[in-house]
């Protein structure tokens, strides 16, 4: 019997190190998303057209989806919650969050919509040992998009990882978690971190197709600078920097590039085939839902020959939206809407408000430049202990209501 087992052991050893070393073998380049003229390809050769939602909200918080206004961004939000409940309960608070707020439930909700691909804003704290969303060091942003990663692959879903907030600043305002400029145009250390935190995204999912590819800033620029023209002139620049950065790792992935004046102008953009694997970005919210409204983004996609892709619209009526869809699949534009999930409609699922969030959104509100207006302000903290409690159980997918005209108007299916 002894001797039987020992052959046993002679013949399959080597075959569970070679199934490891299948398990473990890089992908081939056919097996990533590719470009051809201004169209994109599945491995197998079809048509691949863009078409889903961005997870706003769950790792770069924004004011909006939690119902307030004058608290913003994410460090705003993060001040505020911890001036009314203390920076441990927030602590806390914020890891619960990203537990519950995106599921694999929700990945494979997604899919059902008929989507083929996610957008990811993150923020690039996630990637640094900054206090962030409750972490003071060791940040989480490998384990959590590896997670997700995991989900997209189980039901065939591709994701787009948009660094939605950049070291210093990219626009200026709310949608970065900035200090009110851009002020990654003027920092060569900001520049760099860019660089070196991209380089670790690449080298860490080099050879993942499940990942599309990499969008290096989100919404660069805002229009109402009266320097804009002088940072315009630096935006292409930084582009190559950081896709020099990745392609020192990663030669598979997409370089997603998104124009200035938050992703509508692409006049600065002189050397439009830096590199042999780009796809422009735009955005747009209402107006005409017509082709005349989009004619400039068609016009550089055809002068440059790459694929342009809508990587944000919505908040709009769902017959709007409808037609605007229809436009953008006549005119080879593919989509991601925003967002998936707030506390609200227009959007994939709405978050049920708990109870008593008017006494959170009411603080978020009130005057708190002294600590006496804090003191003063605070609500009960019982009360709004038990609110966010709940925000965290409402926001479960579960819990959530399907927008289905909504998703209807997006014609995915």
């Amino acid at each position: 019997m002894k001797k039987i087992y020992i052959i046993f052991l002679i013949l399959i050893i080597p075959l569970g190190i070679n199934a490891q070393k299948v398990l473990n073998k890089p992908y081939s380049k056919s097996e990533f998303i590719y470009i051809k003229g201004p169209n994109l390809f599945s491995p197998n050769g079809k048509k691949f057209f863009i078409m889903g939602t961005n997870l706003g909200n769950w790792l770069n918080p924004e004011g909006y989806m939690f119902k307030f206004t004058k608290t913003n961004s994410a460090h705003f939000i993060n001040e505020m919650f911890c001036q009314m409940v203390g920076p441990d309960f927030i602590a806390q608070f914020w890891k619960s969050f990203k537990d519950n707020y995106i599921t694999r439930e929700d990945i494979r909700f997604i899919k059902s919509t008929g989507a083929n691909t996610i957008r990811l804003p993150f923020h690039y704290k996630l990637f640094t040992d900054q206090d962030y969303m409750g972490l003071t060091s060791q940040q989480d942003g490998f384990a959590r998009i590896d997670k997700l990663v995991g989900w997209c692959k189980e039901f065939g879903l591709h994701l787009i990882l948009d660094m939605h907030d950049a070291p210093g600043g990219q626009t200026g305002d709310n949608i970065d978690d900035s200090y009110g400029y851009p002020w990654l145009f003027e920092s060569v250390q900001s520049q760099q971190l860019l660089c070196n935190i991209w380089q670790r995204i690449a080298r860490h999912y080099k050879n993942e197709p499940t990942i599309l590819g990499y969008e290096l800033l989100n919404e660069p620029i805002p229009h109402y600078l009266t320097n804009k023209e002088t940072l315009n002139a630096k935006l292409e620049s930084i582009y190559k920097m950081a896709t020099a950065a990745i392609r020192k790792e990663d030669k598979n992935h997409i370089i997603l590039i998104g124009g200035a004046q938050w992703n509508s102008n692409f006049k600065p953009f002189r050397d439009s085939k830096f590199d042999s694997k780009l796809i422009y970005t735009c955005h747009r919210y209402g107006g005409d839902p017509t082709k005349a409204a989009i004619q400039e983004f068609i016009n550089f996609r055809d002068s440059v020959n790459l694929p342009m892709y809508m990587g944000e619209i919505g908040h709009n009526t769902d017959a709007w939206m409808s037609a605007f869809c229809k436009v953008m699949k006549e005119n080879n534009i593919g989509y991601t809407f925003w967002p998936y999930k707030l506390m609200g409609e227009q959007c994939f699922v709405g978050i049920k408000e708990p109870t008593d969030w008017n006494m959170v959104t009411t603080f978020s509100e009130s005057q708190r430049d002294t600590y006496e207006n804090i003191r003063n302000n605070r609500p009960q903290q019982a009360v709004v202990r038990k609110a966010m409690k709940d925000f965290i159980e409402a926001c479960k997918f579960k819990n959530c209501n399907i927008q289905n005209e909504y998703i209807n108007a997006l014609q995915m299916k």
